[in-house]
């Protein structure tokens, strides 16, 4: 920080914002070295035309500094805590990406977002670059990025909401509050559209065949907590029907499904293993006894090593949440090593599946759905 506190001259960085309207964006990033922005632009006063700041800051020290020369993108440490506020200091808009878009342009993407969405609910198919192109014809100049940034905090929106998203859009937090709105109103002003997109993909449908080869992936990686605080007037609860993890985890039938595809998967494994005889000893305990011991299907890793196994099914993408009892969180501690989550998703079109070893509380952010009620404390 200490080179970049010289920088004092308001017109030292007009100059590096008119040098970047004449050279364009990109040949202006790639003459000083930088990449696009990821959270904030300034605005060049003169134009309307927002440009990257921190390429903009390196830049215009080299204008107030000639001898010593622009300042490269190894000079920066943290935007907000160095840029922003030397920008905001001499007078200069800065804006953090996405927050400036209009009410208007906010609604046209949440509708073309659960255009698509129904469109992957159906099976249908659907090209992104085609809605995003067509989309940007009726915003302001956005750019294909800020477009798809958009698209994913509405996944981050949706997801929030226990909700299914585009599964090709990664959930992003930090989105601005007016498309947090948006999207909340969408979902509570279409709840019968919203809901057929929920029905559609929970329907259990039969597969075209059943090859449990490379369908075991990494799991997601537990993210660093991001904390959206909504103000209490903006917040909205959804009718329980739209509640899409509590539904998945209450479709019987898409349950059952998930599970029965895991006993075809656990024999493969074992017969991969060279045990297949370890199969004839699987018991389907939630089949064959009911549910409430903690787990679904008794496997083994060898003959004296049981797999104790938790079945999770969605038709949905690998980041949809589920639902998970406390009697299925206690055991995944008391079984510890030998406790298995089976997240089996995209069941009904390419099933894929990771798996949880071991305490779940230590691997997954869990929030508490209900609570029971009694007159009478109960310990342990």
């Amino acid at each position: 920080m200490s080179q970049l506190s010289l920088l004092k001259s308001p017109a030292a960085v007009q100059a590096a914002m008119d040098e970047f309207s004449r050279l364009g964006r990109a040949t202006f990033l790639k003459q000083y070295g930088f990449g696009k922005s990821r959270d904030y632009l300034v605005r060049n006063p003169r134009t309307g035309e927002h440009c990257d700041s921190e390429a903009i800051v390196g830049v215009a020290f080299g204008k107030q500094f000639p001898n010593q020369g622009a300042l490269g993108p190894e000079a920066f440490s943290g935007g907000e805590a160095t840029v922003v506020p030397l920008l905001q200091s001499m007078g200069f808009e800065v804006i953090r990406i996405g927050e400036d878009w209009t009410e208007e342009e906010v609604q046209s993407t949440v509708a073309d977002y659960f255009e698509m969405l129904r469109l992957e609910a159906d099976g249908l198919a659907y090209y992104k670059s085609q809605h995003n192109e067509a989309l940007r014809n009726r915003l302001n100049g956005r750019s294909k990025a800020s477009v798809e940034l958009k698209h994913q905090n509405i996944s981050a929106v949706l997801a929030g909401l226990g909700l299914p998203f585009i599964q090709g859009y990664k959930p992003r937090g930090n989105s601005q509050l007016l498309l947090r709105k948006a999207v909340q109103d969408y979902v509570i002003r279409h709840p019968a559209e919203v809901g057929k997109i929920v029905d559609a993909l929970e329907e259990v449908k039969p597969l075209a065949q059943k090859t449990y080869s490379a369908v075991l992936v990494d799991s997601p990686l537990k993210e660093e907590r991001q904390k959206i605080v909504l103000p209490t007037s903006s917040r909205q609860r959804l009718p329980r029907k739209l509640d899409y993890a509590a539904r998945d985890e209450a479709n019987r039938k898409l349950g059952r499904s998930g599970e029965q595809w895991v006993v075809g998967y656990e024999q493969h494994r074992l017969t991969e293993m060279g045990h297949p005889e370890l199969f004839q000893r699987l018991d389907w305990i939630s089949e064959n006894r009911g549910d409430g011991t903690g787990y679904d299907i008794l496997s083994f890793d060898s003959q004296d090593l049981h797999r104790y196994i938790e079945v999770k099914t969605t038709n949905g993408g690998i980041a949809n949440s589920f639902v998970l009892s406390h009697n299925e969180l206690e055991f995944s501690r008391e079984a510890d090593e030998q406790f298995y989550l089976y997240r089996v998703f995209q069941l009904s079109s390419d099933p894929r599946l990771f798996i949880l070893r071991g305490d779940l509380s230590k691997q997954l952010y869990l929030k508490p759905l209900d609570f029971r009620a009694s007159f009478r404390e109960h310990f342990g």
